[in-house]
């Protein structure tokens, strides 16, 4: 392969990469395993001595293919897993800690429509119907394409990704769009929970609230969700009592949140789903395997 060539195909998948890592870690659930096929479908593609037309085309059939072959072993692993499982946290932050504003140009790199309650209910769903979902509703992929991918006809296609949207309406709460009433629902949780104020945690969660909190057996976490108003702002208020973190306002796999740290180092990520005003789901990854790439506001910016 002559070097322009290569030159060309690495800028090609460096434009791409972000959409690619979407495209898997929507498929698997797994951060860490969408690079691992983001970076087989690149390797795959330096080995190919077929015409491309399409490098970026190429790389979306490609990467989709590995990470749903790599689904089956995903869901295996998780099998054994302790306690409940949530997805790893994508977290970003602006320079002063709070969510950091969204580029247009961003948004496939963030799976913008794929918020920790979505991803959660995605687990529920077969391969097939989860790959669907993914690559129509959220990435925008024609039907014709997606069945290419997963080895369907397209009105098969079809209806498995009409079928996981039903799962994921009925499975999801359906989430505030207006990131002004996040900012504001946030800053007063942050406010609240920084504070152990119960009653001022009462005033913002939902009455039927349920916290899930995942510790995947390397620390303390309630095995089973939390459910009710009273319940959780207590249980949050209690957490912060003993331990007093410090609290960063964030974006968590395309929804508000906040995240916890200690001496510097996350503690805790806490997604926020946020229904007419209230928090109507809490999902707190306190797992240290799962936070060591969230990154911290006051060390990305002095």
């Amino acid at each position: 392969m002559r070097q322009s060539s290569e030159a060309r195909l690495l800028q090609e998948y460096q434009q791409a990469r972000g959409r690619l890592v979407g495209i898997a870690h929507g498929i698997l659930g797994d951060l860490g395993e969408a690079e691992d096929v983001v970076q087989e479908a690149w390797l795959r593609l330096r080995r190919s001595t077929d015409p491309i037309g399409s490098v970026t085309g190429w790389l979306v059939v490609t990467t989709s293919r590995l990470a749903l072959d790599a689904v089956g072993s995903a869901r295996r692993r998780r099998e054994n897993y302790v306690g409940p499982w949530l997805p790893e946290p994508i977290v970003t932050f602006d320079h002063v800690g709070a969510p950091a504003p969204v580029d247009p140009a961003d948004r496939v790199t963030l799976a913008e429509s794929v918020s920790t309650a979505v991803l959660v209910v995605l687990e529920t769903l077969t391969p097939a119907e989860r790959t669907a979902f993914v690559l129509h509703d959220v990435f925008g992929l024609p039907f014709g394409e997606v069945a290419e991918i997963v080895g369907r006809t397209p009105a098969a296609v079809r209806q498995l990704a009409a079928r996981a949207r039903k799962h994921v309406r009925e499975g999801a709460p359906r989430a505030d769009t207006d990131p002004r009433r996040h900012r504001a629902v946030v800053d007063a949780f942050t406010t609240a929970l920084e504070n152990g104020d119960v009653e001022g945690l009462l005033r913002l969660l939902d009455p039927d609230v349920v916290l899930h909190s995942d510790g995947g057996g390397r620390v303390r976490a309630a095995r089973n969700p939390v459910h009710g108003a009273d319940r959780v702002a207590r249980f949050l208020a209690g957490i912060q009592r003993k331990r007093s973190y410090r609290l960063w306002p964030a974006r968590i796999n395309a929804g508000p949140g906040v995240v916890l740290d200690r001496d510097g180092r996350p503690v805790a990520a806490v997604s926020l789903t946020v229904v007419d005003g209230r928090v109507a789901r809490v999902d707190m990854v306190i797992n240290p395997d799962k936070l060591a790439r969230t990154g911290a506001p006051w060390k990305e910016n002095p």
